[in-house]
C-alpha cells in the first residue's frame, strides 16, 4: 500500500528525510498520533515536538521494541497497540524509559522477534502467538480449536487473573518472556483469486481438500487436519506470492491481518470459521523487566492495561469501518475498494466444524500436545480451564462491552 492512505500528501521519500532529521522513532511515534491527512510540514513539526519532549532528559532504560512488520501505517488498520503503549510508557514514566520502536521487519520478522527478545537483541516485541510459537511452543496454549467461542471470550480472557495462572506465568517461566496485552481476533481461510468466480462459501464441505498455509502454531495444524485443510507452512512473507500464484488455495488468518498485509488484492474471500485464535500480542523480556525496579515495572503494567483497554476499542471499529468485516461491507473500506467478500458461516456449520475438530468432541486429536502443555504448565488442565473460564460471560457480548481488568490483580 505504501504510505497508508489515512497519511495523504506525504511520499515514503518524504517520509524518510523527515525521518533522518528527528530520527525513525520519533517520526513513527509522531505520524501514529495522526489519525487523518498529514502534510510533510506537519509530520515535520510533530516529529520535532516529539523529538524534543523524548530528549528532553536522559533515560534510564532504553528499551528497543521490535514490531515485525509493523509502522505507523499498518496499526492505522490492525490497532495492536504497539504505538500508544511506547507513547504512554514514556509519558508515564516521564522519560526514564525510552522507547526505540523498530517496525518494518528491520531488526526481527513474525517468527524471530521472539527469538531475538529471548537473546537480548531486542526487549520487547509484536508479533503473532502463532507465529511465535515456533520459539515459544507454551504459546500453543491459547490455538485449541474452538476454546474461544468469539473475540469478547478473548477479550475476558486477556483481562482475567485466569489469564496470568494459565497463560502468562507459564509463558514466563519457561521462556523468560513476559506477556504484555493482545489483539484479539480469530482465524479463518483467506481464499486466493482462484475463488473468485465462485459462490461464496458457507459451508465446511466446500473447503474441503483445499490447501492453506499454516502459521507456527502445532495446534492449529491439528484443527486444519482434521477439517480436511491441508496445512502448507508458509512464511508469512511469502503467503501473498503463494496466493497471487495460485500455489496454495488460501491462508489460515485473520482479516485485519490481511488487510494490514496488503494481502487484500489477492484475496477474493475471507471464510470465518473462527476456529482458533488470531493473536497479534506484545511481550517483553522477563530479565528486562525485572531490571526496571518497582515503580517502572508499575509503569509498564499500567501502560500494558492501557494499550490493551484501546485495542479493545479500537480494533473493533476497525474491523468494521478499516477492514470491512461486516454484511453488508462499508464502502470506503479495504475489503469494498479490493473486491474481498466476507463469507459468514451459519451457527449451525460452526458446529460442524466444532464436531469435526474440536478437543471437546474429539479429544484423541489432542491428547498428546494437550499432555505435553498441561505438563509446562505445571499440571493444569489448559483447556478446560480456559474452556470454563470463558464461558462465564454471556456468549452474546460484544467485544467492546467486555469489563476491562487488571490481570494482575485478583
Amino acid at each position: 500500500m505504501g504510505l497508508s492512505d489515512r497519511i495523504k500528501g506525504i511520499s515514503r521519500r518524504d517520509f524518510f528525510r523527515v525521518a533522518g532529521t528527528y530520527g525513525l522513532s520519533n517520526t513513527l511515534l509522531a505520524a501514529g498520533a495522526f489519525g487523518g491527512a498529514l502534510t510533510v510540514g506537519g509530520l515535520a513539526r510533530a516529529a520535532e515536538s516529539t523529538y524534543e519532549k523524548r530528549y528532553a532528559k536522559e533515560p534510564k532504560h532504553t528499551l528497543k521494541f521490535g514490531a515485525s512488520g509493523f509502522n505507523q501505517q499498518n496499526l492505522l488498520i490492525e490497532r495492536a497497540g504497539c504505538l500508544e503503549f511506547a507513547r504512554d510508557l514514556e509519558s508515564r514514566t516521564d522519560g526514564e524509559i525510552r522507547v526505540e520502536f523498530i517496525g518494518n521487519n528491520q531488526i526481527c520478522g513474525q517468527t524471530s522477534c521472539v527469538e531475538k527478545t529471548q537473546q537480548g537483541i531486542v526487549d520487547i516485541y509484536a508479533a503473532s502467538t502463532q507465529n511465535s510459537a515456533g520459539g515459544a511452543p507454551y504459546l500453543n496454549v491459547l490455538d485449541y480449536a474452538y476454546m474461544f467461542r468469539n473475540r469478547a471470550d478473548q477479550y475476558h480472557f486477556l483481562y482475567s487473573p485466569a489469564s496470568a495462572r494459565l497463560l502468562r506465568e507459564p509463558y514466563e517461566k519457561r521462556h523468560g518472556l513476559k506477556f504484555l496485552f493482545s489483539h484479539a481476533e480469530l482465524r479463518g481461510i483467506q481464499l486466493g483469486l482462484k475463488w473468485e468466480d465462485k459462490e461464496t462459501v458457507t459451508s465446511v464441505e466446500q473447503l474441503a481438500g483445499t490447501k492453506n498455509r499454516v502459521t507456527g502454531t502445532q495446534l492449529g495444524r491439528i484443527a486444519m487436519k482434521a477439517l480436511n485443510l491441508n496445512p502448507v507452512p508458509v512464511a508469512w512473507e511469502e503467503t501473498l506470492d503463494g496466493l497471487k500464484q495460485g500455489l496454495i488455495d488460501g491462508a489460515e488468518t485473520w482479516t485485519s491481518a490481511v488487510a494490514y498485509a496488503n494481502m487484500s488484492p489477492v484475496v477474493s474471500q475471507s471464510v470465518h470459521l473462527n476456529f482458533f485464535c488470531g493473536t497479534e500480542h506484545t511481550a517483553m523480556s522477563a530479565s528486562v523487566f525485572d531490571g526496571l525496579g518497582g515503580d517502572l515495572q508499575d509503569a509498564v503494567m499500567e501502560s500494558s492495561y492501557l494499550a490493551q483497554v484501546h485495542v479493545q476499542a479500537a480494533n473493533e471499529a476497525a474491523l468494521v469501518k478499516t477492514v470491512g468485516q461486516s454484511d453488508p461491507i462499508l464502502p470506503g473500506t479495504i475489503f469494498a475498494r479490493d473486491n474481498v467478500r466476507n463469507a459468514f458461516l451459519s451457527k449451525e456449520e460452526i458446529r460442524k466444524a466444532e464436531e469435526m475438530c474440536s478437543p471437546e468432541f474429539q479429544p484423541q486429536l489432542w491428547e498428546q500436545w494437550r499432555e505435553r502443555i498441561n505438563g509446562w504448565s505445571g499440571g493444569l488442565d489448559t483447556y478446560q480451564e480456559i474452556y470454563d473460564e470463558v464461558r462465564t460471560i454471556d456468549e452474546n457480548t460484544l467485544p467492546e462491552n467486555v469489563e476491562p481488568r487488571r490481570w494482575w490483580k485478583a
